[in-house]
């Protein structure tokens, strides 16, 4: 972490990568573009620390790549495996790989050292810790998609940007990588 001033505000940038992967899969065809959602998220602004956080499957290398990639563009990537939450009535394995609470842990480790939280999801979970944050003075930003994003979300940050706006925010899902 950066320890030198500048005039510049700091921002912190968290990107739950599943949540906005789904929603750009389910509603809109595509898939996210992380590069132009940290520009997007950054601008003029002094970058302290943007973290990416991926859930995978056990001995699965598919997301490597992926996960390459983000480590390259400048993200932090935090990784967790998908476990068995239960198994349901008709024998089939409920999976789980939940980074909300990893979230805002580390939101609030950076949170001394932030002018702005910019959150990537649009889990409602994290309206009451961003009103927090915002009762520190910190300004709280979420970029998401409007269909998915819960509504008591976007009425409690100071500036909701729905992602299909971000100039190359959205790319064609990669055909050949699906098959």
């Amino acid at each position: 972490m950066s320890q030198f001033v500048t005039d510049k505000p700091r921002v912190g940038v968290f990107i739950d990568t599943q949540n906005l992967y789904h929603s750009a899969r389910d509603y809109h065809e595509r898939t996210v573009n992380f590069e132009s959602i940290l520009r997007y998220a950054v601008a003029d602004r002094h970058l302290v620390r943007a973290v990416a956080y991926v859930v995978e499957r056990e001995s699965d290398t598919s997301a490597w790549p992926f996960i390459y990639k983000l480590s390259t563009l400048g993200y932090r990537v935090r990784r967790m495996n998908l476990h068995i939450n239960h198994v349901n009535d008709q024998g089939k394995p409920i999976w789980e790989g939940n980074w909300d609470m990893g979230m805002v842990a580390d939101m609030a480790r950076l949170m001394d050292h932030l002018d702005v939280m910019v959150l990537g999801s649009g889990d409602g979970d994290f309206a009451d810790m961003l009103e927090v944050f915002m009762e520190r003075g910190i300004r709280t930003e979420v970029i998401a998609f409007k269909e998915t994003t819960a509504q008591r979300l976007i009425d409690c940050v100071d500036k909701f940007t729905p992602l299909v706006e971000i100039e190359d925010g959205l790319m064609p899902v990669n055909k050949k990588a699906r098959e």
